[in-house]
């Protein structure tokens, strides 16, 4: 993937969360969300790293990104939230429950990592070669199945890659606050190989990625990747608490305008005119579709 690629996909999901927290100000939405702002590198950089024709993905409640880098679906991924019948899922999922092909998500905090676990399970017994990657937040360590997850995987050499994205918070709660000791030796201690990657660069997730799939693949057992990132917008729609002073410090570090800054003025301009189009009639197309 270049460059050019890499920063396509990050504007198309920031411009795609970015409309969602739009609509449901203006009431077009209901119910809730959970957008990616901030964590869009994540989702790029490890997808962008899987064998679509075998790997299967596995994603949480802030899953858009990860969905949006899989695919692409954006207009279907809208008629899925309005819960309109050309959906993902027929408008039955909403934003948080979505199947494609070989990705699923699950809002249950931790609910979808036992599921990853059995669905590596299953592929090591069919010797298909399949890797799992599962995503969960920081937040999701209080979940007692991630770690009943961590042992069977580490006691039963699954090919499963266990993706920590560390933004800092579960909902308004500082990790300092609800996590003790190193998020990275939690898997370690299962005798689970962990990388951590602290670059929010996509190139360089790819890369920790690219490595960590390989090793499950190859019969090396559970890897685990902890992905240092950090969330720019509210946990769902507006509930945020943090200071004004640390938000601007972080969009100061905003990941997407950072890819921009690597490509000439020219090429960076014509996909921000592009994928702002599509964005933009995606959603119009969604809106005006038949309930």
């Amino acid at each position: 993937m270049t460059a050019a690629d890499r920063y396509a996909q990050l504007l198309g999901i920031r411009l795609f969360e970015q409309s969602l927290l739009d609509l449901f100000s203006t009431g077009a939405l209901s119910g809730t969300t959970h957008t990616c702002l901030g964590q869009e590198t994540v989702a790029v950089g490890v997808v962008s790293s899987i064998d679509r024709a075998r790997d299967i993905v596995f994603s949480n409640h802030r899953g858009h990104g990860h969905f949006l880098a899989y695919c692409g679906e954006v207009e279907r991924l809208y008629l899925e939230i309005l819960g309109k019948p050309g959906g993902v899922c027929g408008g039955r999922g909403g934003s948080q429950h979505l199947y494609f092909d070989n990705f699923y998500s699950n809002g249950v905090q931790g609910g979808i990592v036992p599921v990853a676990t059995g669905m590596a399970l299953a592929e090591k017994q069919k010797g298909s070669g399949a890797v799992a990657v599962v995503f969960l937040g920081d937040g999701t360590l209080g979940e007692g199945v991630v770690y009943e997850s961590f042992n069977i995987a580490s006691l039963w050499s699954l090919p499963i890659v266990f993706v920590i994205e560390h933004n800092g918070y579960a909902q308004s709660t500082p990790s300092a606050l609800q996590i003790a000791g190193d998020v990275a030796a939690r898997p370690r201690a299962f005798g689970i190989a962990t990388e951590e990657c602290r670059s929010t660069d996509a190139e360089q997730i790819s890369a920790h990625a690219t490595k960590a799939i390989a090793a499950a693949r190859s019969g090396r057992g559970p890897q685990c990747l902890v992905c240092y990132t950090y969330r720019l917008g509210p946990h769902s729609k507006g509930d945020d608490t943090r200071a004004e002073s640390e938000l601007r410090e972080a969009w100061s570090r905003d990941p997407v305008k950072a890819a921009r800054a690597g490509l000439d003025e020219a090429t960076a301009a014509a996909i921000e005119q592009r994928v702002g189009a599509e964005i933009i009639a995606a959603r119009t197309r969604a809106l005006e579709a038949v309930s």
